[in-house]
């Protein structure tokens, strides 16, 4: 669903977004909620959870649509190419989610979940420069379109806006845990950088980077609704875990499908993981479990990145061979059941419900 917010067209209203006092001045731009189509029931968890936070979310898209404007043109338009590509708001939908559960009655959850979007997007702006990548929920990236350099400084614009937000909660454990959060984030990624190309690279390796550059912020955007509530140390630690293990799942999700989707469900190029030379799971797998000549193969493709046009399909096929996909669909599943078992300290309700119904839905977007 866009919500086309032309320089006539005022930003929907929601009775959040008026406590709030949200601004109104400035060029607007286009903001996406979109909807999931009638797939599977697993589309129909994330319909539930949208709904049970929609004023919220039009709040924080209030918030991220005023504090993406500046005088410099070039900023909001860079920004609005990416958020107007159609992200799920997943992350701060859990922000959102959480401090319903922890029985929180108040809206700084909203410019909260505002903050932990802008850190998510100033990644993805980052990540895409990083990895040279062309395509991003299925369009052109903001690097491809305007340059390296002006993504990379609109993605630090994003983060600085995400530390205003911060400082203007007040709450220095909320500002603890976002700020160490992108601090881990960035470690992950370059973690990632330096055991691309190894083969090498153990399992526990891997765990590490896509635990600080993909869970760590899952962690943080549940933990610190727990945390602006008051809830006691056990429900916070719960949704940290709830979080950090969802977001491990989600990921393993991610490296699966690079291999295993068409272009058309992944949003970006399939196979990108495998022309980077990046480490994954699945590659991981089927080097341990192929014969010396399919380990000469990942070398020679990833470690000296010498790959031909029939090496992608070839790397598909290994996959499918040694189960090095269905298993590391297994191994999100596991991590999956963790996050929910975290959630066992809440009591039975219907954000609890949906909490527990999202796992599902991040792991069953592989089928």
């Amino acid at each position: 669903m866009l919500a086309q917010l032309g320089p006539a067209n005022k930003p929907q209203d929601s009775p959040v977004a008026e406590r709030l006092n949200l601004p109104r001045e400035g060029k607007r731009v286009a903001v996406v909620i979109p909807l999931e189509g009638e797939r599977t029931r697993s589309d129909q968890a994330f319909r539930d959870l949208r709904a049970l936070v929609t004023d919220e979310l039009a709040a924080v898209n209030d918030v991220i649509l005023a504090r993406m404007q500046s005088r410099v043109d070039l900023i909001p338009t860079l920004a609005s190419h990416l958020i107007a590509a159609g992200g799920k708001r997943l992350r701060p939908m859990l922000t959102l989610a959480a401090a319903r559960l922890c029985g929180y009655g108040g809206d700084r959850q909203v410019k909260l979940a505002a903050c932990v979007e802008f850190i998510h997007t100033a990644t993805l702006l980052h990540d895409d420069v990083v990895d040279a990548s062309d395509l991003r929920r299925g369009n052109a990236t903001a690097n491809a379109i305007f340059g390296n350099e002006a993504s990379v400084l609109v993605g630090d614009f994003l983060f600085s806006r995400a530390f205003q937000l911060m400082v203007e909660d007040g709450s220095l454990r909320v500002l603890a845990i976002l700020s160490n959060a992108s601090a881990v984030i960035a470690e992950g990624e370059v973690h990632q950088i330096i055991t691309s190309n190894d083969t090498t690279t153990s399992e526990d390796a891997y765990l590490d980077v896509i635990t600080a550059k993909t869970a760590a912020l899952f962690a943080a955007a549940c933990r610190i609704s727990a945390v602006i509530a008051e809830r006691p140390k056990a429900e916070e630690q719960a949704l940290e875990s709830f979080g950090r293990n969802l977001g491990i799942a989600f990921q393993l999700v991610d490296d699966a499908l690079d291999y295993a989707a068409s272009q058309a469900v992944l949003g970006k190029t399939v196979g990108d993981d495998f022309r980077e030379g990046k480490i994954t799971l699945p590659v991981l797998l089927a080097f341990r479990r192929g014969s010396a000549e399919e380990r000469d193969f990942w070398k020679r493709t990833l470690e000296t990145v010498e790959q031909g046009d029939s090496d992608l399909d070839r790397a598909q096929g290994l996959l499918v061979k040694h189960g090095a996909i269905a298993d590391t669909i297994e191994r999100a599943r596991h991590y999956g059941a963790i996050a929910k078992d975290a959630l066992g300290i809440f009591a039975d309700s219907r954000v609890k419900r949906a909490l527990v119904a999202i796992v599902d839905f991040c792991i069953e977007r592989a089928h």
